[in-house]
């Protein structure tokens, strides 16, 4: 990766491990793809608050000229991008504060999840030797860091700067986080002009089976096995699956259907954008209150 000599004999000779870090790590939420998930609306309820919301409007008119642009140029929306910066670490207000080359070294040297998290601790040394200070990497136990609460590798790829001055600062520069964040979005595949995804209803009596998913996913098991296979919208309409709010996505535009609290509650049909969130963090509960945030933030 070309990091220099004096980076590595500089760090590492400093380097203790974190016990902390290593008790939070064995002590994340397991469960296997078919193991039992509870219901979406508590989650609902906690992440897409009104205080969120509210924060999420301020932002949102705070950066209205440079949203605008970004989307201009990325087609990503300006409230996906601020329902990221408010979901990560609720607009800037709290981004971690744990030593990131620390923590990553102590999980590397742990050695449980090694070649998830050696590859990062190498990212957060490259980022060193580009001149990113050592008082900036700082962020969540498990490496995220900035605004966006990016991964070091990440980072590396994709950060962008969207004030011109020459540094994509990820760090104080809410123009760099939401720009860095729309390049995510345009790398993970996002449509331009289709929305993540519309709530909808589902008639008694559907046949679920029928439009059960035919593939095992490749990854994320518990996460896709939930989802129906791809229909176009106008197959979905013709059985009998009715919008919650005005509007319809164009016939053409494929969905799965989600229920993520069960039959006879809301339902969610969910576009290939939905897949760009889940790219993000995988995740239905998180990608769900993503879009809603999203949705809230533009009314």
């Amino acid at each position: 990766m070309g990091i220099r000599d004096g980076t590595l004999s500089g760090v590492f000779s400093t380097l203790t491990p974190n016990p902390r870090v290593v008790q939070l790590d064995q002590n994340q939420p397991g469960g296997g793809a078919y193991s039992p998930i509870p219901a979406f609306e508590p989650y609902r309820v906690k992440h897409v608050d009104a205080a969120r919301i509210n924060r999420g409007r301020i932002a949102y008119q705070a950066n209205r000229a440079r949203l605008a642009r970004i989307e201009a140029e990325t087609g990503v929306p300006e409230e996906i991008m601020v329902a990221i910066y408010g979901h990560e670490t609720n607009y800037g207000s709290y981004t971690g504060d744990f030593d990131l080359i620390r923590s990553l070294a102590t999980l590397a040297w742990e050695g449980r999840r090694r070649t998830l998290f050696e590859p990062e601790l190498l990212a957060t040394l490259k980022m060193l030797d580009n001149g990113v200070p050592r008082s900036r990497l700082v962020g969540s136990w498990a490496g995220a860091t900035g605004y966006p609460q990016f991964l070091p590798s990440v980072y590396l790829r994709l950060a962008k700067d969207g004030d011109g001055d020459g540094k994509a600062d990820i760090w104080s520069s809410e123009a760099d986080a939401l720009a860095s964040i729309a390049n995510y979005f345009v790398h993970a595949g996002w449509r331009k002009g289709q929305p993540w995804g519309v709530a909808v209803s589902v008639p008694a009596g559907f046949n679920r089976a029928a439009v059960a998913a035919r593939t095992a996913p490749a990854r994320c098991p518990r996460v896709f096995n939930r989802h129906s296979r791809w229909l176009s919208m106008a197959e979905w309409r013709r059985m009998g699956i009715v919008p919650s709010r005005a509007g319809w996505p164009a016939d053409h535009v494929m969905a799965t259907l989600l229920e993520p609290d069960g039959p006879g509650k809301t339902a969610y049909l969910l576009t290939s954008n939905y897949r760009a969130i889940l790219d993000y963090n995988c995740s239905n509960f998180y990608a769900l209150s993503v879009g809603l945030l999203a949705d809230a933030v533009r009314q």
